[in-house]
Order: C-alpha cells, then structure tokens, then sequence
C-alpha cells in the first residue's frame, strides 16, 4: 500500500496526516512518499496536478485521490485502515 502526500511546511494538517501515515508504515508496512512544496514541485506545479484552489495536504492512496487530510483521515477510518 502507497500513501503519496503533497505538503508544505508549516502546516498543521499536513503535520497530522503525516503522522497517521507514519503509524500506517510502522504498523503495516506502507510506504510513504512525501513531497515538500519549494523543494520538490512549485505551487503551479500543485495547482495543474490538483486544480486551482486546492489547499494543503493533498493525499493519493494507491493511485486514488483522497483530498485534504480530513477526506483521507476519513477514508482510513470508514475502510477500518485505522
């Protein structure tokens, strides 16, 4: 299982779902991917991949889009990933 996240620093949200991931990694082996704005994509960069007005953490499961860290907390807890 892949969990891929698009964040910037100081952001609390992205903080949080950081944490849940490394929690999912440690207890079941997922691997993670962390993409930090300004170092490894530019906010256009976000914005063509994700659509203007999206905001921080943008989280991809597997290939699937999960949204903002409230959306992919969500999702981990309705598939009892969690």
């Amino acid at each position: 299982m892949n969990i891929t996240i698009y964040s910037k620093s100081g952001c609390p949200y992205c903080e949080k779902i950081k944490k849940i991931a490394n929690y999912l990694k440690e207890n079941k082996n997922y691997s993670i991917i962390v993409y930090e704005l300004g170092l490894d994509f530019t906010r256009e960069d976000f914005y063509e991949k994700f659509e203007v007005g999206s905001t921080f953490p943008q989280v991809i499961f597997n290939e699937q889009h999960l949204g903002g860290c409230t959306d992919a907390v969500n999702y981990f807890l309705n598939n009892k990933l969690l």
